[in-house]
């Protein structure tokens, strides 16, 4: 019996392991797919992508190799070779689990031009409205993100709000029943635009065709 269990949990890894190595080009492939997908979503306009990575000295430079632990924006740009914005990944703590996520930066306007969620476990009615509410989504169309005159900081941090008492650009109308997710969203947000907005507009000379 005891030769028999063994044997049958040798077998089990075995097979675990076998199962992961089919399966992970896969997996990266899809992932790799639907961030293409949302990157188009978040940066209207956009026909072309290239992707840059953020140097040591903060400056940017095309990267084509196989993401490890790099920090990379994508940058979108029009048929003439028009910069239209630049796609910035950011995760946080929802309500369920961690949300990944996605979002288009315009230093042209200085402002946030779409939201994509790249991975949600929130809870389906509720929580998941985050992804299909049209009022809420519509937050990310102009939300201001402005830095200061010393370009090294925002104006307004983006501040999630109850909903209805939206007065500011900057603030984020949050969703009735779905207040954590979506508060969440907001912190996430905030978070990561004020550090990657004065980095990318300080460099967005190296983002030009």
């Amino acid at each position: 019996m005891f030769r028999a269990m063994v044997g049958i949990g040798i077998l089990c890894a075995l097979l675990i392991v076998v199962t992961y190595e089919f399966t992970l080009p896969i997996i990266k492939k899809n992932k790799t797919e639907a961030l293409e997908k949302a990157v188009f979503k978040v940066l209207p306009g956009a026909t072309k992508k290239i992707t840059y990575k953020l140097n040591d000295d903060k400056s940017f430079e095309e990267f084509h190799q196989e993401r490890q632990k790099e920090q990379l924006v994508y940058a979108g740009f029009d048929d003439d070779g028009k910069l239209v914005g630049l796609a910035i990944e950011a995760s946080g703590q929802g309500f369920q689990d961690v949300l990944n996520i996605l979002y288009g930066y315009s230093p042209e306007s200085q402002t946030l031009i779409g939201f994509y969620v790249l991975e949600s476990k929130e809870t389906p009615g509720l929580g998941d409205k985050i992804e299909k509410d049209k009022a809420f989504l519509d937050n990310f169309s102009a939300l201001d993100v402005s830095l200061e005159e010393s370009l090294d900081a925002l104006k307004n941090l983006v501040n999630p709000v109850k909903h209805g008492t939206k007065k500011n650009p900057w603030e984020i109308d949050c969703i009735t029943g779905a207040t954590i997710s979506s508060k969440a969203i907001g912190k996430i947000i905030k978070e990561s635009s004020q550090y990657w907005v004065p980095i990318i507009y300080n460099h967005k000379d190296s983002f030009k065709q």
